[in-house]
């Protein structure tokens, strides 16, 4: 019984720091795209750039953006994974 007991505490431990893994991944795309998209234009876009509703929009573009990178590198680095079980 205790080393189904480990099992399981080395399982949540696991998922845990996956979670976490996870989560600073998509907080670090979002805030890395969002110093990317500073560089953009908006007058072209936007007749008052700086305006509430041009804000919003850059902010959810961020989320959006940021949120499709998080995903491919998370998928990229659950590959790897699966692949260094492959190998081994």
């Amino acid at each position: 019984m205790n080393v189904d007991n480990e099992l399981y505490q080395d399982l949540q431990t696991y998922t845990g720091m996956t979670g976490l893994f996870s989560i600073v991944i998509v907080i670090l795309s979002i805030i890395f795209v969002w110093f990317i998209l500073q560089e953009v234009k908006w007058e072209t876009f936007f007749r008052f750039p700086r305006s509430p509703k041009a804000r919003m929009f850059q902010v959810v573009t961020a989320i959006i953006m940021g949120h499709l990178l998080a995903r491919f590198i998370l998928e990229y680095w659950g590959y790897t994974v699966l692949l260094k079980s492959f190998v081994e």
